[in-house]
């Protein structure tokens, strides 16, 4: 089989997975919205157009969270089908085995998964907190005020963080070894570059010290200092109001948290939520498939269908309450997230390499 020109069993397989792909997909996330729409109907005092845009942000929110459920329930909905149609055994009559008719359904949810995995790398993963905006009628929502924190081998005050203008405001830095503040920084305001802060107007303070005791300071006026370099607006609110982060801003923030010896337990939950969970779904497609009867005399479909659906929720509960638990330091992420999904992908591929030789 051509990757570039698939045979025609592979499209016909695609096709009908995609469509009940994108009905139960598209279904449960209308669904999710509007429930929560009219949770929150009386608290959402806005114009009418404000309460379709709220809607839109919590549909983008369930799509992104309820995909990898979509892509195990089309797998069983297309399956059970294709059995009932005795579809599955005409495959088997031409020859096609297991392995070669899962191709097509595995195909989709990787394009599917990659799809949502490049859309978390955007301003997709923020739709939650627009509508939180929306939904607390906050015109200065966006702000975040008297934030305290370490940078380096220094500490950062700073009054006022302004994430839509990318602006700090009333900024002071701290440069301390030991009991004593060597110098401060401070200015009334910083704007991002892109890369890092450019503190403007600021005043550098520096103490001096004669037998350990403070004797005088040395005061000078700098026209810009550079600063922070890293600390992007959008990983300042996240980290100190909880704000959602897409994957990209994550592993930045990641990567600054190692550089400051601070912990990044939750961080690296929220990066591997959007990376790594949805991988459960790939593999839950693989064992079901394989699992799930391929002759309708052989199935009693009310049963299956319990089965099959009950399954994959205990297996999305555990995964989301191991997830939260790593997000809140119990234990390190690897664990709750990177072990389980790999030790379901470990039974997932021995099913598909032993599962060939059963007839049902």
């Amino acid at each position: 089989m051509s990757l570039l020109n698939p045979p025609r069993y592979f499209f016909y397989i695609a096709k009908h997975y995609i469509k009940n792909l994108l009905a139960i997909l598209f279904g449960l996330a209308f669904a999710f919205a509007a429930i929560d729409y009219f949770q929150h109907i009386q608290k959402l005092d806005v114009a009418g157009n404000y309460k379709i845009l709220y809607i839109y942000y919590m549909w983008q929110e369930a799509l992104g969270l309820l995909y990898p459920l979509a892509i195990v329930f089309a797998l069983i909905m297309t399956k059970l089908t294709f059995v009932k149609q005795n579809t599955m055994g005409a495959f088997h009559a031409f020859g096609y085995s297991k392995k070669r008719l899962v191709v097509p359904l595995m195909s989709v949810a990787v394009l599917i998964y990659a799809l949502f995995t490049y859309l978390h790398t955007t301003e997709f993963s923020y739709a939650k907190d627009k509508a939180a905006v929306l939904l607390e009628k906050q015109l200065n929502a966006y702000d975040v005020n008297d934030l305290f924190f370490k940078y380096n081998d220094t500490f950062v005050y700073m009054k006022k963080l302004d994430p839509v203008h990318k602006k700090l405001e009333d900024i002071t830095i701290f440069k301390v070894s030991g009991y004593r503040v060597l110098y401060t920084i401070h200015a009334p305001y910083a704007v991002f570059d892109g890369e890092e802060w450019d503190a403007k107007d600021a005043t550098l303070k520096t103490h001096i010290y004669e037998d350990g005791k403070l004797v005088r300071y040395q005061i000078e006026h700098k026209k810009n200092i550079k600063t922070l370099k890293g600390y992007k607006p959008k990983i300042i609110e996240s980290l100190y109001q909880g704000k959602a982060l897409n994957i990209v801003d994550a592993y930045t923030t990641w990567k600054l948290l190692e550089e400051q010896h601070l912990n990044s337990d939750k961080i690296r939950a929220v990066l591997y939520e959007k990376t790594v969970m949805p991988l459960f779904a790939l593999a839950m497609l693989l064992i079901l498939f394989f699992k799930l009867p391929f002759h309708a005399r052989m199935m009693h479909v009310g049963l299956v269908i319990a089965s099959a659906l009950g399954s994959t929720f205990v297996v999305w509960g555990i995964l989301f309450g191991l997830n939260q638990i790593g997000a809140n330091g119990v234990l390190p992420p690897e664990v709750t997230v990177i072990l389980p999904i790999g030790l379901l992908w470990v039974y997932a591929i021995y099913v598909f390499f032993t599962n060939e030789r059963s007839i049902v």
